[in-house]
């Protein structure tokens, strides 16, 4: 016999949301934890699931994405700004949290060069440097992932621009043909947080050399160059890192690693666009939409008047 209380609490919530159908859809939240239900009610903030023996209430902050079984396509909901935060991590060792990111982190390549990325989305949606991609509409993808007789790579050639922004130095793409695939994901963490001293790592393809690790510390966490904020780090990076991710030790993506500093004897200085300025450019990636039959697509910023450049009276040429 059914618990009554249950019983209860079934009717109750489908009298007092709209009822959302009956089909089973499978719910993925951030903390890997998978459920499978019938979707009662969506509210603003958290939906409601018949898991046939409870009905819970789920926080829409922790839903990664909701797969639809009856259609197969997956509809992110509580997701719109496609990427995921994660609350209260714990640092762990960096070789532990070298093989838990590893899969996200991706090579970029164009017929002219590469670089590195990771992915934000299960659907495929990956950041990287507008430079590594700038001008360029042959765009490739590789990921790397665990397998059974080790490291596999997959190459993915159908590759979008969905948006990217030159003064930022950032670009959204979109892994087209993997239709059904769960790529694995990268939390962004608050680079407010970061405090000069503090370790950071990078993984990426510099001079082409796939999955390098590099490990350095913080050295300023807001340098000023060219009027944006960077951070500024010992960590290495050379040519083909720009575009991959700047972790810390809770295995939050904190920097977009984009540029060093080189000759005149430098060594250990390197930069990173801060994350919060990534996400600010995810919020608001339809300013930045790209469209390949216009250049000029997305916001561009025109250079301030020369101060030599003198002033007229009124009604003079």
């Amino acid at each position: 016999m059914a618990d009554p209380s249950h019983l209860f609490l079934r009717l109750f919530l489908i009298f007092m949301f709209p009822l959302l159908g009956s089909g089973m859809s499978r719910i993925e939240t951030g903390g890997g934890v998978v459920l499978q239900g019938d979707i009662l009610a969506e509210k603003n903030d958290r939906i409601i699931v018949d898991l046939g023996f409870s009905v819970i209430s789920i926080p829409r902050e922790v839903i990664v994405r909701i797969v639809e079984d009856d259609s197969g396509e997956p509809v992110l909901r509580g997701t719109e700004d496609l990427y995921r935060v994660v609350e209260g991590a714990e640092p762990l060792p960096l070789g532990t949290l070298v093989d838990q990111l590893g899969p996200a982190v991706v090579m970029v390549r164009t017929p002219t060069g590469l670089g590195s990325g990771f992915i934000i989305n299960p659907d495929g949606f990956v950041v990287t440097n507008d430079h590594v991609i700038a001008g360029e509409h042959e765009i490739t993808v590789t990921v790397f992932e665990y397998s059974g007789t080790g490291l596999r790579k997959e190459t993915f050639e159908n590759v979008s621009i969905i948006a990217s922004s030159p003064e930022m130095d950032l670009a959204l793409l979109s892994i087209q043909g993997g239709e059904g695939r769960i790529f694995e994901t990268v939390p962004l963490g608050d680079s407010e947080e970061l405090l000069a001293g503090q370790t950071v790592f990078a993984i990426g393809s510099p001079m082409g050399l796939e999955r390098s690790v590099s490990e350095g510390i913080v050295s300023i966490a807001n340098r000023p160059i060219n009027g944006r904020l960077h951070i500024q780090m010992t960590t290495q990076i050379s040519p083909g890192n720009s575009g991959g991710p700047l972790f810390n030790l809770r295995g939050e993506v904190v920097g977009v690693n984009n540029m060093k500093l080189v000759g005149m004897g430098a060594e250990g200085l390197g930069f990173a666009i801060p994350s919060n300025v990534l996400k600010l450019f995810l919020k608001n990636r339809d300013a930045f939409a790209f469209d390949p039959t216009n250049p000029n697509a997305g916001f561009r910023y025109p250079a301030p008047p020369s101060a030599s450049v003198s002033t007229t009276e009124e009604g003079e040429p």
